[in-house]
């Protein structure tokens, strides 16, 4: 099954259910084009900081002068066979193929809660899910003639997982995904919500936007699809998880994945039903920590379907850093970013998200409440 909040497999089941002015909401809610801080009842004061801070973005984020590699990993250069492994493999995993990858560092674990609100008391940044969205930008990632909705529809919000209570169809994504305003990385849940003693947890709710501002401030990058998944691999020849070939049900638990019926039943023999603590679970080769579940990390690449065929050569490809575009045959007029690793959702009967050769992919301003990232240098 693909994992891809697409037009096709969100929107139309949704259109079945909702009047067509709700309907083109969680058109919205797809491509996660999330924002503002916008309340009526905001104070002069609040409002002008709003403003202020809508204006802070990648263009005027300043590096913060640290230029250690603290928590970070140095990964050996290497040669490795990227790609599918094994029958669980989508199409856009093969053909399996060589890619030399030159020594570089990641981060040992997920970008967490604190760290990137370090980053925002530092350059007062709004995520995508903080602002209000701009309908010219929209447009352009929906099919030509949709009608603007209402402004009242146009608001600050993100995708939050919510299970439902019984069993559904796997193909219907609207089944546990719901459109909250007020979703954020500091409000998970939607307001009321709040991450106080979560501050090692991964943020989540962050754009691939939000992540290079992030990368910028830090004085580091995101992976590239190919480093990252030769990280994860951790030194392990053609293995399917990050951890080896023993199946992730099998044994003591090894990630963040769920367990049970997804997905309304989680039976938590991992102790989690959500998102966990960074380091909660055993490291791979290379001393990574959630290389495999928790929540999906970005990658610096564009999405293509096809891409892997185009730099399948027996004399491999150097430092690969992905296609110059974007296409995805199920949304075309959606350009998409790269994401890796799987969540604390994926299941066997779901995704395998877990495996070190799946692929996600996003438009670069979707947030969601298993989305994440970690940097390298």
């Amino acid at each position: 099954m693909k994992l891809s909040f697409t037009f096709k497999n969100i929107i139309l089941p949704i259109r079945m259910k909702l009047q067509n002015t709700i309907c083109l909401l969680i058109a919205l809610i797809s491509f996660a084009v999330i924002s503002s801080c916008s309340q009526d009842k905001k104070s002069t004061t609040e409002k002008l900081a709003a403003s202020v801070a809508d204006q802070i973005t990648i263009e005027n984020i300043s590096f913060n002068g640290d230029t250690s590699k603290a928590e970070m990993v140095m990964i050996p250069g290497g040669v490795y066979m990227m790609g599918a492994d094994n029958q669980q493999a989508s199409e856009d995993e093969y053909p399996k193929h060589k890619v030399m990858i030159d020594t570089f560092w990641i981060d040992q674990h997920e970008v967490t809660n604190d760290q990137f609100a370090e980053f925002v008391a530092s350059t007062g940044y709004l995520t995508t899910a903080e602002r209000k969205p701009d309908w010219e930008e929209l447009k352009k990632q929906l099919p030509p003639d949709t009608p603007k909705p209402d402004e009242s529809l146009l608001v600050a919000a993100s995708l939050v997982f919510t299970p439902p209570t019984q069993k559904v169809d796997l193909n219907d994504y609207s089944q546990w995904w719901s459109w909250v305003p007020g979703a954020s990385w500091k409000t998970p849940e939607g307001p009321g919500s709040d991450i106080n003693g979560k501050g090692n947890y991964p943020v989540v709710h962050v754009s691939w936007d939000d992540a290079m501002a992030y990368c910028k401030w830090a004085g580091k990058r995101l992976p590239t699809e190919a480093e990252w998944e030769y990280a994860s691999r951790g030194g392990l020849i053609n293995n399917v998880y990050p951890w080896g070939n023993e199946h992730v049900n099998i044994g003591k638990p090894k990630a963040n994945t769920w367990e049970g019926n997804f997905p309304n039943v989680n039976i938590a023999l991992d102790k989690f039903t959500g998102i966990a603590p960074v380091k909660s679970f055993a490291p791979n080769g290379y001393d990574l920590y959630d290389m495999a579940g928790n929540v999906w990390e970005w990658c610096s690449d564009w999405y293509r379907n096809d891409y892997y065929k185009s730099v399948n050569n027996p004399a491999g490809i150097k430092n690969p850093k992905g296609p110059s575009d974007s296409y995805d045959p199920d949304e075309p007029y959606t350009p998409k970013r790269v994401s890796r690793g799987g969540s604390f959702m994926c299941n066997e009967s779901y995704c395998s998200g877990y495996r070190a050769a799946r692929r996600m992919k996003s438009s670069p301003d979707s947030g969601m409440s298993n989305l994440g990232f970690r940097c390298v240098k």
